[in-house]
C-alpha cells in the first residue's frame, strides 16, 4: 500500500537504481537477493505463502465430524499426553499421542471426551525428562487465579462468531492509534475487549484516526511486559475476554470505517518453559537458534531459528491465522532490527553502509520477512504492514521484487529520539529549524514511513512524554484554565508545535500513543512487585481531556484540529522557507501551506512566505481559544497572495511568537 509523495518510479527501479551510494554494494545485493528466492522457494515448494501458511488448521485441537483431532510438533519427545481436567491431569492411556512421520505426534478422541470450556495441557516425556507444555498451536489460554499458572482451554463454543462487517477500503494515509486494551480504563483494574468497543472505539473515531493499532494481544505470562515477551502465539489475552469479544471489537471498528492492525512480535519468544515455547520438547533448539544465539541476552528472551522450514510454517502460520480469524488488516512488526542482525543492533551505531553488507546481516530473517509481507499482501491485498526498524537498513520498505523486505512503511524511529535530543539539550529559541527540518524529512528513497513525535516508548517509566518534558512538575499544579502560568503556557505552545511539524512532514503516516495527543501527565508503570502491584500508573485518564476547565482539554482538541489536517497529505513539501535568526519556517503540502514562529518572544505582522497564488483561508491556528491561545490570528476572513517579481509569490501572515498557523489555498 505505497501511498505517499516519495518518487513513485521507485516501484519500476531497484534499490541501487534509487540510491547511487549502494552501487559498491550491488554485488552482496543481488547474492542476498537469490539466497532469499531460493530459501523461499525451498520453504514454500510450489505452494504459495498464502497456501504454505496453514498450520493453525493442521496443529492444535480441532473438532471433526467424528470427533476431536490433535496434532503437535515436538521431535524430541518419547511420549506425549494430553492432560487436564477431563482426567484429573493424569497420564492416560486414552489421551495417550501417537508417533508420526518428521517429528509429528496425532491424537484422535471420541466426541464425547471433551467439552468446551475445559482446560488442559500436554505432559510430554523426552529422554532424560519431561514437563508440561501448552500446545503450540492453543488458540485460548487462561490464567488459574489460584495457582497463576497458564492452561490451554478447549474452544469450541456452540455457536461462531458472526461478521457483521467488512474491512474497510481506507484510501487516506494511515492515521494510526496506538493503543493497549488492558490499560485503556481510567478504572486501576485491566480494561476488557469489551470496554475498548464500547468507550475507546468511539473516541477514536471523534479523533479523526483511521487506523487501531493494537499491543499485547498475543497472550504473555507477564503483564508489565507491554506485551513483547509473547507465550501463546495463536492465544487472544484472555486478561482482556473472550475471542469473540476480540472479534467484536474488530468488527465494530471496520463497521466504523476504522483499520485494525496488531503489533506482531515474531522478533523473539519468552523464555518460559511450562507456558511457552522454551524447551518445548526438552531441547532449546525446537524453535530457536542453537547455543548463544538463540538468546536474547538484553531482553531475556529467546531468538527464532529462522532458517528451520518448521519455524517459518509457525510464524507465517500465525500471521494467516490473525488475518482470516480475526479479519485484522495487518501488522507491526516489532523488533524488526532485533531480527536482522546477529548481534541485534544492541550498542551498535549505525555510520555507514558497511554496517548493512557484512556477515552480521541473519540471511535467513531476511528471507523470512520478505515471505511474510508477501504472505500478509497476497491474502489481503488491502492490509499494511509495519517495520519497526531503527539501523535504516535500505529495502526494508522497498518492493519485493526489487531487492525490498515488501514491508509498506517503516516507523521513523530517529524522530522521537531526535525530539528527545532537542528537548534535552537546547532552549527553543536555539533550534537549529534547518536541521529539524532536515530530519523530520529524512527517508531512504525507496521507503515510506510513519512518523511520530512520541509513542508508548516516551511514555514509560524511565523516559518522558513531551509534554512532562517540557512541563516537569509543574503539570501537576499549573494545569487549570485559568492558571497563567509562563512555564506551562510556553509548554503548552511547543507541544503543538512540535506535533504539528512532526505530523505535517510525515512520510507516509502518522502514529500517536493513546492520552499522548492531550499530553496525558503520567508514565506507564504496570502492576509489578516494585510497585507494589498497583494499577495506578497503568490507566489512561481521559477525564482530564474532557474537562474544559483544564487545559489537558485544549490538546485534545489541537489534536483532532491536526489529524483532520494531515490525514489529506500524500504530496512531497514544496515552496520551503526556513529562517533560522526570525524562527520561522513555512511549507505547502496538497494545498495546505504551515507556517510555525517558533520564537519565544518576537511577533511578526505581515511576514511573506512563499506560497501557491491564490487567495487562502485559515482553518488551524494554534493561537486559537480552543486550544488555549489568545485569538491573535484573524479567521474569518480571505488572504490574497502577492506577487514579489522576481522573489515569486508571497503570502503574508501575522505570526505570534510560539504560534504555528495552516492555511488552505482555495483552488
Amino acid at each position: 500500500m505505497q501511498t505517499l509523495y516519495a518518487n513513485m518510479e521507485r516501484m519500476n527501479k531497484t534499490l541501487v537504481d534509487l540510491d547511487p551510494w549502494l552501487e559498491p554494494y550491488e554485488s552482496i545485493i543481488i547474492q542476498r537477493q537469490k539466497y532469499m528466492t531460493g530459501k523461499r522457494q525451498q520453504t514454500l515448494g510450489k505452494k504459495s505463502a498464502s497456501e504454505f501458511a496453514l498450520g493453525y488448521l493442521h496443529y492444535g485441537l480441532h473438532r471433526t465430524t467424528d470427533g476431536w483431532v490433535f496434532r503437535e510438533w515436538a521431535p524430541h519427545a518419547s511420549q506425549i499426553f494430553l492432560v487436564g481436567e477431563v482426567n484429573n491431569w493424569q497420564d492416560d492411556k486414552l489421551y495417550e499421542m501417537i508417533r508420526q512421520p518428521m517429528g509429528n505426534w496425532e491424537l484422535t478422541l471420541p466426541d464425547s471426551a471433551l467439552k468446551h470450556g475445559q482446560r488442559y495441557k500436554l505432559h510430554i516425556h523426552w529422554p532424560g525428562g519431561q514437563g508440561f507444555r501448552i500446545p503450540s498451536y492453543a488458540t485460548r489460554v487462561t490464567q488459574d487465579e489460584t495457582t497463576k499458572g497458564f492452561d490451554a482451554v478447549v474452544w469450541n463454543p456452540p455457536k461462531s462468531y458472526i461478521w457483521k462487517n467488512l474491512s474497510p477500503n481506507i484510501t487516506e494515509p494511515p492515521m494510526i492509534y496506538e493503543a493497549h486494551v488492558g490499560m485503556s480504563s481510567e478504572s486501576p483494574q485491566v480494561a476488557t475487549y469489551r470496554y475498548f468497543e464500547k468507550n475507546i472505539l468511539p473516541r477514536i473515531k471523534s479523533d479523526g484516526y483511521n487506523t487501531v493499532q493494537l499491543m499485547a494481544i498475543q497472550e504473555h505470562p507477564y503483564y508489565a511486559s507491554f506485551g513483547y515477551h509473547v507465550s501463546n502465539f495463536f492465544a487472544a489475552s484472555s486478561r482482556y475476554g473472550t475471542p469473540d469479544e476480540l472479534k467484536s471489537l474488530i468488527d465494530t471498528a471496520h463497521g466504523m470505517n476504522l483499520r485494525v492492525i496488531l503489533d506482531i512480535v515474531h522478533s523473539h519468544s519468552v523464555k518460559n518453559e511450562e507456558e511457552g515455547l522454551g524447551r518445548f520438547d526438552g531441547t532449546l533448539e525446537q524453535y530457536f537458534y542453537p547455543g548463544e544465539r538463540g538468546n536474547h541476552e538484553l531482553w531475556d528472551s529467546r531468538v527464532f531459528d529462522y532458517g528451520k522450514n518448521q519455524i517459518q510454517h509457525f510464524l507465517l502460520s500465525n500471521l494467516r491465522y490473525w488475518l482470516e480469524e480475526y479479519h485484522v488488516d495487518g501488522f507491526r512488526f516489532d523488533g524488526v532490527t532485533s531480527m536482522i542482525y546477529t548481534h541485534h543492533g544492541l550498542s551498535k551505531d549505525f555510520i555507514g553502509y558497511n554496517d548493512y553488507y557484512n556477515d552480521d546481516v541473519d540471511t535467513d530473517a531476511l528471507s523470512y520477512l520478505a515471505t511474510a509481507n508477501e504472505l500478509v499482501h497476497e491474502f489481503h491485498p488491502s492490509a499494511i504492514t509495519i517495520a519497526e526498524e531503527m539501523s535504516g537498513f535500505p529495502g526494508v520498505a522497498g518492493p519485493l521484487d526489487h531487492g525490498g523486505l515488501g514491508f509498506d512503511y517503516r516507523m521513523s524511529m530517529g524522530v522521537p529520539d531526535l525530539w528527545v535530543k532537542t528537548l534535552k539539550e537546547k532552549k527553543d529559541e536555539d533550534w537549529d529549524l534547518t536541521h529539524l527540518f532536515h530530519e523530520l524529512t529524512a527517508r531512504r528513497p525507496e521507503e515510506t514511513v510513519i512518523s511520530y513525535a512520541e509513542s508508548h516508548d516516551q511514555a514509560l517509566v524511565g523516559d518522558q512524554t513531551i509534554l512532562f518534558r517540557l512541563l516537569k512538575h509543574d503539570i501537576y499544579y499549573h494545569m487549570t484554565a485559568s492558571d497563567r502560568h509562563d512555564k506551562v503556557e510556553r509548554g503548552i505552545a511547543l507541544h503543538k508545535l512540535i506535533r504539528l511539524v512532526t505530523a505535517s512532514l510525515n512520510g507516509g503516516g502518522y502514529l500517536n500513543f493513546m492520552g499522548n495527543e492531550f499530553g496525558h501527565p503520567e508514565w506507564i508503570d504496570f502492576p509489578r512487585q516494585g510497585n507494589d502491584w498497583s494499577f495506578h500508573y497503568a490507566r489512561r485518564q481521559w477525564s482530564l481531556a474532557e474537562n474544559p476547565k483544564l487545559k489537558y482539554h485544549w490538546l485534545g482538541a489541537f489534536d483532532k484540529a491536526m489529524i483532520d489536517v494531515i490525514k489529506h497529505l500524500t504530496s512531497a513539501p514544496e515552496y520551503v522557507h526556513i529562517h533560522n535568526d526570525d524562527h520561522v519556517l513555512s511549507y505547502m503540502r496538497d494545498g495546505f501551506l504551515f507556517a510555525y514562529n517558533f520564537s519565544p518572544n518576537r511577533s511578526y505582522e505581515n511576514y511573506q512566505l512563499p506560497s501557491l497564488s491564490g487567495s487562502y483561508q485559515l482553518v488551524i491556528s494554534s493561537d486559537d481559544k480552543d486550544f488555549g491561545g489568545q485569538n491573535r490570528v484573524i479567521s474569518n476572513a480571505p488572504y490574497l497572495t502577492q506577487s514579489s517579481g522576481r522573489l515569486g509569490t508571497k503570502l503574508s501572515l501575522y505570526l505570534p511568537a510560539r504560534v504555528a498557523v495552516v492555511m488552505k489555498h482555495n483552488s
